[in-house]
This record gives structure tokens, C-alpha cells and sequence, in this order.
């Protein structure tokens, strides 16, 4: 029998999930796609991931794409860091370890809790949704993208459980669900104690540490001060067959962080977003933070821009508020919380930062 790759050109609903559900009965794996890119998007994105089966809302066609291997459940097109789409290989079981160990450490129950699925199910951390629901066997709602009205009145019908991005967790009242996943870097510190600060990506089928807790399963180290993963839920291999693993089965992610005596994880950012100014080393995601609770400051993004006596500098990336800082003022606000050299020697306003659609700013934008 010859597994092949399903492309769902769906948007979100039962629908999607009925799509689901009847592809993997086939013994066959998914491939979600974002309907929001525009047509001929979707269509090269289908043929690069080599599916086989198209399922629209009319019907299904055939395609001569590439087989899968038995056991696979998902792919999911991912662009990192770079832009480059690359085809993320998740097994049956990868997801259902996930979907287990979240369930477990948010101790679901059937009968009470309810599920509700507004990311994008293009990206995993919302078709984790999905799966977390089927592996516990509890109602799920799903809905085609975020809306903070139909969220609110979900919550208000029944709805206990959700996954969001930052800026959607700002439009809700979050105290109307009892737990929020929320991922990123530019998570809130000071949440309320419902909303849970997950670290993961596609590789690991959605977070595999909540709070700097690795869930039941997950295994963390650092090389260097990159952080490494090893657990049953990493992914099987990237579309092409290429693999990322250690000679025992570590997963490099490209993060800088640290872990503590007690075995609690903090995330610096990229690796190579790492900048070098005047020999010093400034983790972007930790002025972030900082600058996030500047007076006059909506978003910000932190990158390094070249220059000929430092090196590079630290360049401040604002959405500002109606009253717009000064450049002073932001570098006196960093230097009460970090060293000097971390305080940006310039600022650039802008009327969004560029985002995916899971809010995650592109800092090759930048």
C-alpha cells in the first residue's frame, strides 16, 4: 500500500477536522494549507511538498506527488528564520506523545474541559489543537481564525482551553478560560496565572515546555549555549529526507538559552540573532522585554545593524504609542534593568513590525 500526502485547502470548521480524520483512516498523512496565501501560492507549496491528493471544499484531485511513510501523520510547511519553506515530517506518534504530555500537565478532563482551535491550522500550534482534542477524546470547537468576539462567546458557552498568540491574548479577556497556551518570545512576564508561556516549534510538534517546564518525556540540555531537545515528540525528518538530529538523537534548535539547578529553561533568542557590539554580546529578546514596558512603546523589535567602530550596533524596531519616545529616553529605561551596551544607539519607527500569521515577528525584515 503506498501512503500518500494529503493537501487540505480548507479553512477552518468541522470540516477541516472530518478532512482530517478521513485522510488518516486512509492510512495517509496531512498537508495543511494556509488559504490565506494567494492561489498559485498554494499551488507551488502543494507541488514543493510533493502531495498527492488535493482536498477542496468540491471534491479531491489527484496529483503525481510523492509517497509518505507509513506511520506519518503530518506535514507542515515551515519557513524558519530565513523564508526558505521546508516540509516538517510529524509522526502519528510524535503527535499523540505531545498532545498526551499537554493534556497531562493541563490535567484535561473529558466531560468538563472543551478545546478551541482559532490559530491557523496551517501551522502546528493549531493543528495541535485538533489533536490534543481527538487524543482526549473532549469536545473541540474549531473556528477559521482568530476573532476576539467569537472567542469571547465560546469562552462564555463552554470553551475552557485555547492556545493564542500574544497580540490575540491582548483583545480577550483571559480570565474567561481556565488555561491559555500562549507561545513566543514576546510573551507577557506579567501574565495572569492561567496563561502558560510555551516553548516549542514545528520540529516538536508544538511546545514542549510550559512555564521553563519540560513536559513528562522531554529532554534538555545545552551545547554551547544552544539548546537541545530530546523527546518522542520530535519529527521524523524534513520532506525532502534530510534530518537534523545529533549522533544520539539530540535535536539542535537554534535557540540560546540556559538551564538552572532546578532544571527551568529561559530562552535568550536565536543563536545567530545574537549581536556583537563593541566585543559585547546582546541577546535581542532580553532588551525586548525590557522595552515592551517603555512608556510610549506598543511593540518593539530589537536587531543589529552594522557598524564601522562597533561592530554593530543594538537598533531599536518601535511601534509606538500616541506619545513617541525619545531615543534617550528608551536607552535610560534599558540601563535601569541591563548593562549599558545593551541600550540601542538608534531607534526606528514603524507602523507595524512585520509578523507571520502566528505573530511572530520576521526579523529578517527587520
Amino acid at each position: 500500500m503506498v501512503n500518500r500526502l494529503a493537501a487540505l485547502c480548507l479553512p477552518g470548521g468541522q470540516l477541516f477536522v472530518d478532512a482530517v480524520q478521513n485522510v488518516w483512516e486512509n492510512g495517509d498523512a496531512v498537508l495543511p494549507i494556509d488559504q490565506r496565501l494567494p492561489k498559485k501560492s498554494q499551488q507551488d507549496l502543494i507541488r514543493r511538498m510533493g502531495a498527492s491528493l488535493v482536498v477542496e471544499r468540491d471534491g479531491t484531485t489527484t496529483l503525481p506527488g510523492r509517497p509518505v511513510e507509513s506511520g506519518d501523520a503530518l506535514v507542515v510547511a515551515t519557513s524558519g528564520s530565513t523564508g526558505a519553506p521546508k516540509g516538517v515530517v510529524l509522526t502519528h506518534s510524535a503527535l499523540a506523545a505531545n498532545a498526551l504530555a499537554t493534556n497531562e500537565f493541563l490535567e484535561v478532563q473529558a466531560g468538563l474541559d472543551k478545546w478551541l482551535a482559532c490559530l491557523p491550522l496551517s501551522h502546528v500550534g493549531g493543528f495541535s489543537v485538533i489533536v490534543r482534542a481527538l487524543q482526549a477524546g473532549i469536545a473541540l470547537e474549531v473556528h477559521d481564525g482568530f476573532d476576539a468576539e467569537l472567542v469571547t462567546s465560546a469562552a462564555r458557552e463552554g470553551v475552557s482551553l485555547v492556545s493564542l498568540v500574544p497580540t490575540a491574548m491582548q483583545r480577550i479577556d483571559a480570565s474567561l478560560f481556565r488555561k491559555i497556551l500562549v507561545g513566543g518570545s514576546s510573551v507577557p512576564v506579567n501574565r495572569p496565572a492561567n496563561v502558560i508561556a510555551t516553548y516549542g516549534m514545528t520540529e516538536t510538534g508544538s511546545g514542549v515546555v510550559y512555564n521553563g517546564q519540560a513536559l513528562r518525556g522531554v529532554e534538555l540540555r545545552t551545547v554551547k549555549g544552544e539548546i537541545q531537545i530530546r523527546c518522542p515528540m520530535l519529527f521524523r525528518c524534513y520532506r525532502d529526507g534530510s534530518e537534523a538530529f545529533t549522533h544520539d538523537g539530540w535535536y539542535p534548535t537554534g535557540d540560546s538559552g540556559e538551564i538552572d539547578s532546578s532544571g527551568l529553561l529561559s530562552v535568550h533568542g536565536r543563536v545567530n540573532e545574537m549581536i556583537i557590539t563593541g566585543g559585547e554580546n546582546v541577546w535581542p529578546a532580553a532588551v525586548e522585554r525590557i522595552l515592551m514596558k517603555a512608556p510610549g512603546v506598543v511593540e518593539c523589535a530589537i536587531t543589529g545593524r552594522s557598524d564601522p567602530e562597533w561592530g554593530e550596533i543594538v537598533v531599536a524596531v518601535v511601534k509606538p504609542d500616541k506619545k513617541v519616545p525619545t531615543l534617550e529616553s528608551l536607552r535610560d529605561f534599558v540601563r535601569e534593568h541591563l548593562p549599558a551596551y545593551c541600550a540601542p544607539r538608534s531607534v526606528e519607527f514603524v507602523a507595524e513590525l512585520p509578523k507571520t500569521s502566528l505573530g511572530k515577528v520576521e526579523r529578517h525584515r527587520l
